[in-house]
């Protein structure tokens, strides 16, 4: 226990409290800017098992804020679970960490999140939320919200049951949500760790069984303009919601596609996602369009670059089309670079 003898050392943590960490069971979605300090918090603090979800591979642009990452993986072109997975192995080899790279959607949320103690949020879309609420609503998982962007923080625990859910909040469906991004109106780095830091004090409440102690607020705070609100969030919750009081689980249903082609906002990028789930041997395909443009390739992805577009093949069958936010010529693009 040496390793964790200043956290023994709080009280209400204690031997106790560390032992339950240490049993925990924890998966984080998303692993940006919020999602790798949080997973740096989480493996430190000691949690038993760690599952860390995210779709993306590492920019440039995301090094201003985006600890756990460093140049190195954007020129090995490393998706961010993968690159997340060799730092966080550094820091405790002690816990044991699953590292997945695949977009959360309605046929595969419940797998990847259910038979957990908690879920944290490092997301950055609504949809995705929407996603993780009903899995966690459906198996009484608590999970903590949180949102970044410009010098706005936000964050909430939800504990299904006992508090008001996601759906509580945000009643309309993602599609009709039109909000900021980091891409479109930017974040400041210091912002990130409020937050993610926030989200993670609470995580340790609920690992710890003090549950007294949460925080019974949605906090929504501006750092630069020293701003600060918060909304009783346990009385924010709704008779009628679909979620939480008609256990109306519709963003796990698999005969609704939710996001086959999604734009990602701010980003000039279209993603399209196969509706049958695929696994593609990128060695084969790497060779086979290797005559159509610069490509540049590892285990994990295939980069397609044709002036001025660029295609990100994943092993999962997803696609990302860079250069265009119209998604008429990113069919185009798809059907004749990708094809059925």
């Amino acid at each position: 226990m040496d390793r964790y003898s200043r956290q023994i050392l709080f009280p209400p943590i204690g031997r106790k409290g560390q032992q339950k960490i240490m049993n925990s069971r924890v998966a984080i979605v998303g692993l940006g800017a919020l999602g790798s300090v949080l997973a740096n918090h989480m493996v430190r603090a000691g949690v038993g098992f760690l599952r860390i979800i995210d779709r993306d591979f590492v920019e440039e642009s995301n090094l201003q804020r985006q600890m756990l990452y460093d140049e190195s993986d954007v020129r090995g072109l490393l998706p961010k679970a993968v690159a997340a997975f060799d730092k966080l192995s550094l820091i405790n080899s002690q816990v044991e960490i699953d590292h997945v790279v695949a977009d959360i959607n309605n046929t595969n949320a419940e797998e990847l999140l259910s038979g957990f103690n908690l879920v944290l949020d490092g997301t950055d879309n609504f949809l995705t939320r929407f996603i993780i609420n009903d899995v966690c609503v459906k198996h009484g998982i608590p999970w903590i919200y949180g949102g970044a962007v410009s010098s706005n923080g936000m964050y909430s625990v939800i504990r299904p049951g006992e508090t008001a859910c996601f759906r509580c909040l945000f009643e309309t469906p993602p599609e009709t949500i039109v909000g900021e991004t980091c891409d479109t109106a930017g974040v400041i780095g210091p912002l990130i760790h409020i937050v993610a830091s926030f989200q993670a004090v609470e995580a340790l409440k609920i690992l710890t069984d003090n549950m007294e102690q949460l925080n019974p607020f949605t906090e929504n705070f501006d750092i630069w303009f020293n701003e600060q609100r918060h909304l009783k969030f346990k009385n924010s919750k709704r008779p009628n919601c679909q979620a939480c009081a008609n256990h109306n689980f519709e963003f796990l249903d698999p005969s609704i596609t939710h996001e086959s082609i999604t734009s990602l906002c701010g980003r000039n990028t279209i993603q399209f996602t196969p509706t049958v789930s695929k696994q593609i041997d990128l060695t084969e395909l790497s060779r086979r369009i290797s005559h159509l443009g610069i490509v540049n390739s590892n285990k994990f992805l295939v980069r397609l670059h044709i002036n001025p577009y660029t295609l990100v093949y994943f092993s999962d069958g997803r696609v990302l089309i860079q250069g265009t936010d119209d998604i008429s010529t990113a069919r185009s693009l798809y059907s004749k670079y990708v094809g059925a």
